[in-house]
């Protein structure tokens, strides 16, 4: 009888089941620097969509292309480096994640970022 005997070791997933290749995680880098240079990251869930909403109210009010791409690949999502969405990209740099931004405070970061 062992009391004292060594534990098998359990495998943990480290991507949540997502299965990743190369091919995805090269079209990320890539999308990094095309398309509309406003985006946001996310699910689709409804955070998301109000972060969408209150960017695309920000760049009216401050008379910008109200271009937004919604990005929900997962795999393109991780090349940002992004954790927690809905995250706001700006010009290809992650300006917020985690948290859905009111339009007053995209307002100033938008003028901030692009003068």
């Amino acid at each position: 009888m062992v009391l004292f005997g060594k534990k098998k070791k359990e495998k943990t997933a480290y991507h949540c089941g997502d299965n990743y290749n190369i091919a995805s995680i090269e079209k990320g880098e890539a999308a990094k620097t095309e398309g509309a240079s406003v985006k946001i990251l996310g699910s689709g869930c409804a955070k998301c969509n109000q972060l969408k909403d209150a960017t695309k109210a920000a760049l009216e009010q401050l008379g910008m292309n109200t271009t937004i791409d919604h990005v929900t690949d997962f795999s393109e999502i991780a090349t940002y480096g992004v954790i927690s969405t809905p995250a706001l990209v700006v010009d290809g740099k992650v300006i917020s994640y985690g948290k859905v931004l009111k339009t007053e405070e995209l307002v100033k970061i938008l003028q901030r970022i692009r003068g």
